[in-house]
């Protein structure tokens, strides 16, 4: 299981999330300039994840959701962080 962000985050891009990971599986990070002027939301390596749920609670926009309990209408957003990730290892 993972986390995901979903709709709320974009343009949003709040940071607090990427804090408080303890495995770094957030990104881009604000460190990763080129890519977070790029991207309008930020995403959660699935397969980095550990399911902590450290994100969650402070996320200012509540856009970080357990992959079982993302809302059905943001559903596609598991699969958008999937492809986010899969594209920048390769």
């Amino acid at each position: 299981m993972t986390y995901i962000i979903a709709e709320p985050c974009i343009d949003v891009k709040d940071t607090a999330c990427v804090d408080v990971c303890p495995v770094d599986c957030i990104h881009p990070t604000k460190s990763e300039t080129e890519e977070f002027e790029r991207e309008n939301k930020l995403y959660i390596d699935p397969e980095e994840c550990i399911d902590c749920g450290a994100c969650e609670p402070v996320c200012p926009v509540e856009a970080i959701f357990e992959e079982a309990a993302v809302p059905d209408k943001w559903k596609h957003f598991i699969q958008i962080d999937a492809n986010w990730f899969r594209g920048r290892k390769g």
